[in-house]
């Protein structure tokens, strides 16, 4: 895999104390890659971002960031009662439209990188498969990248991040606890919770409007099993 080297302003060190635990996708909602570089490179200082790196829908790989330092690729968020997620973790920027220009399915030339980059990020910091998640998972409230199209599930197949097993869950606990326990700030809203849970591991639910956001026995389900996996992983 070639990794196009093109070093951004926009980073610092990792707080102190801060180690590599998570591993952040992104999609950069940008209309075309040059723009997501012009964001990424630091040209545009009222948006001072950066990540590690960037996946193209071609499958080119650029590194705005080495490993080491902290990217500005999280904003605001929570996850785990962590606070400050740049300093302890690694993001990846994938190219796609998102929700604003014509969102769309990632191409196969592009996920296949995309998984090549993740576990080899993943094996060299050790990162626990309930700790590659999604930049809606941490911010639910502001933001939906990946989305409901990114292929979870496959990854998940590959050995990065979780995906609910079926009839690992009766549906019976009370949803808003489970994803606490998961990880989800418990202070924002619980539609704003289940609607994110949802965009990562129950995203049929986006084919019909108002099921989203609505905890049903399955969604309970779900989260029972990805809870029971994350504790016998931790």
């Amino acid at each position: 895999m070639k990794i196009t080297d093109t070093p951004s302003p926009n980073f610092g060190p990792r707080a102190e104390g801060k180690k590599i635990k998570y591993l952040i996708l992104h999609y950069t909602g940008t209309p075309d890659v040059a723009k997501a570089k012009y964001y990424l490179q630091g040209q545009d200082p009222a948006h001072p971002v950066s990540a590690h790196y960037l996946v193209d829908e071609d499958g080119s790989v650029t590194r705005f960031v080495a490993e080491e330092m902290r990217a500005w690729h999280a904003g605001k968020s929570w996850w785990e009662g962590e606070e400050d997620i740049n300093s302890c973790s690694i993001g990846i920027e994938i190219q796609n439209p998102g929700h604003d220009f014509g969102y769309r399915a990632f191409p196969d030339a592009q996920m296949n990188v995309v998984k090549t980059l993740c576990l080899e990020i993943i094996a060299r910091h050790n990162i626990l498969p309930q700790h590659v998640i999604a930049h809606s998972d941490i911010a639910p409230a502001r933001k939906e990248d990946p989305g409901e199209l990114f292929p979870w599930q496959a990854l998940s197949e590959q050995g990065i991040g979780l995906w609910p097993k079926n009839g690992d869950g009766d549906g019976a606990d009370d949803l808003a606890k489970i994803l606490t326990a998961y990880g989800y700030d418990p202070r924002l809203d619980v539609k704003v919770r289940v609607t994110a849970f949802q965009r990562h591991y129950e995203p049929e639910v986006f084919l019909t409007p108002d099921r989203v956001g609505v905890s049903t026995a399955n969604t309970v389900k779900l989260a029972q099993s990805l809870l029971k996996q994350k504790q016998a992983r931790s």
